[in-house]
């Protein structure tokens, strides 16, 4: 499966940016994703074996838990990939940053006078 293909599910999405916080275990992370996206208990576990056959999370047994966390290697590899198309957003959003400090020096000012 295309690391896009796996990262166009929202709930795959979702799963790793709950990961993004740390290392979890599946009862936790099922419990928040079923909570937001109302599926069942197998339908995150089967979200889990996706991630984690494709490489984007790691797992690992502690007594009867399973303890997930982000494998950030396909997500390295996404990012190269997006490096060249980083140009298409780099200049707008230098040019946002620009205004917003503009932005804050002209209402510092008018709060001095």
């Amino acid at each position: 499966m295309h690391a896009f293909d796996v990262l166009g599910d929202p709930v795959r999405r979702r799963i790793l940016e709950l990961l993004a916080g740390g290392e979890q275990s599946s009862g936790d992370v099922t419990t928040v994703v079923r909570a937001e996206f109302g599926i069942s208990q197998p339908a995150v576990s089967q979200h889990l074996r996706v991630l984690r056959e494709n490489g984007f999370t790691t797992v690992r047994a502690e007594g009867a838990r399973r303890l997930y966390s982000v494998d950030p290697g396909p997500l390295k590899e996404i990012d190269g990939w997006l490096e060249q198309y980083r140009r298409f957003w780099a200049g707008p959003l230098d040019a946002l940053a620009t205004e917003i400090a503009r932005g804050r020096r002209e209402r510092r000012k008018a709060a001095e006078d």
